[in-house]
């Protein structure tokens, strides 16, 4: 999102990467080298600030904090970031899913009257 995107619409922006890594790990509950480490295991690639700071979205952590939850309950951080991503790609499937169902009732439908 360009920089002269008003900032009403930055905030309301899930991808908008308003955290720096200090901010995030703090509201996380975690600490920072939780976040490189579950970037590391590509979990999620937060991105950089013109000074090379890392700069989290809204998005990013709600995905840093299902991994933290996981990890909390006993689970290694590299599988909690696999079972992070599968049900994230479960999630967009099941989405996708919906629409294409959607649309077909709809074309089956738009012929009748």
């Amino acid at each position: 999102m360009p920089a002269d995107t008003p900032l009403t619409d930055r905030l309301d922006d899930d991808d908008y990467p308003a955290y720096t890594m200090g901010r995030a790990a703090e509201m996380l509950g975690t600490t920072p080298g939780f976040l490189r480490a579950i970037g590391e295991a590509r979990l999620i690639t937060p991105l950089r600030s013109e000074g090379g700071h890392r700069r989290y979205s809204r998005y990013q952590l709600r995905i840093a904090a299902r991994a933290r939850e996981l990890v909390d309950n006993g689970t290694p951080i590299e599988a909690a970031c696999r079972i992070v991503i599968l049900e994230d790609q479960l999630e967009e499937a099941q989405r996708i899913n919906t629409e294409y169902r959607r649309a077909a009732h709809n074309a089956s439908g738009s012929g009748t009257g």
